[in-house]
């Protein structure tokens, strides 16, 4: 996993993923200068997230786009745009949930801390199901850290009982569709390290064969 992560980038699609980990790099620091600490940490935490897909070893398009929504959903937040405009949060949330399940399951998979879907009668089922399981629980973690925030840090965050039905129920929905899409987003890295079967986060792990490499 670290040899994946510090290899150097091969081709343009993993140039462009580490320019959005740079770009969210310089965020922590233009958000501490204009905003304020809280703001830097989330950018901070949103830069350290956004080396997941390296260390899989995902494929760069993955990478790409987990950077990209990542970074809308935090300065989305820096820039209030959740408050002014209130629809806004529910699309951010089926895509940041949605992916943040997909690696999750891709992450716990490797380490192997669900089970094989390959064991299992149904892989593709069996994956969806857990992947919008552990969406549904990443949505409940952040409710939870949006209520910290509001009553111990910053009241402007927006809370209430609507706002946290309707986040959860489309966190949910883009777990789903993570979930259906697995196949693509646990795709390997073509390139360097992180491509073949042995590669990735549980590379020193003996290897099982997967639903993610094996079943559509």
């Amino acid at each position: 996993m670290i040899q994946t992560q510090l290899r150097r980038p091969s081709g343009a699609a993993e140039v462009t993923a580490d320019a959005l980990r740079a770009v969210a790099l310089v965020g922590i620091v233009v958000a501490a200068i204009g905003w304020g600490p809280i703001p830097a940490v989330s950018l901070a935490l949103a830069a350290g997230g956004m080396l997941i897909p390296r260390l899989l070893g995902l494929r760069p398009s993955v990478d790409i786009a987990f950077g990209i929504v990542v970074l809308i959903a935090v300065w989305s937040s820096v820039l209030d745009i959740y408050i002014t405009t209130r629809w806004w949060d529910l699309p951010v949330h089926l895509l940041t949930n949605g992916l943040c399940a997909a690696l999750l399951y891709i992450l716990l998979e490797r380490f192997r801390l669900v089970a094989d879907a390959t064991t299992l009668p149904r892989p593709m089922l069996s994956t969806t199901v857990v992947t919008t399981a552990l969406g549904l629980a990443l949505g409940v973690i952040w409710e939870i850290f949006e209520w910290v925030g509001h009553t111990f840090l910053d009241p402007t965050i927006y809370v209430g009982y609507t706002d946290t039905i309707g986040d959860l129920v489309w966190g949910g929905a883009g777990a789903l569709l993570a979930g259906m899409c697995m196949r693509f987003l646990a795709g390997r890295a073509t390139t360097g390290p992180g491509a073949g079967a042995g590669a990735g986060a549980g590379a020193d792990l003996p290897r099982r064969d997967s639903v993610l490499d094996d079943e559509a």
